[in-house]
């Protein structure tokens, strides 16, 4: 809970549900940005030392098509779909 920076007076008075809600929360944030800054090359020599660097890679990358989608609105008959 020191990432969350919150006291243990603070942790005790809050309520289970929210707790688990702020400890997913930082779960999300810590896989959206594990690998920012490096390329897909780095990773390729990163992984081959440690294989399972691969799988956490495909995880950053599966939780930035869910999180950072970019659209486009083209036409206004896309609007009202």
């Amino acid at each position: 809970m020191k990432h969350l920076n919150m006291s243990w007076a603070e942790i005790k008075n809050t309520p289970n549900h929210e707790l688990a809600g702020l400890t997913r929360a930082l779960g999300d944030y810590n896989v959206l940005h594990s690998f920012d800054g490096y390329t897909e090359r780095d990773v390729n020599e990163m992984a081959k030392n440690n294989p399972e660097i691969r799988k956490q890679y495909s995880d950053y990358k599966a939780a930035q098509r869910k999180y950072l989608k970019k659209t486009s609105v083209v036409s206004f008959q896309e609007l009202i779909k």
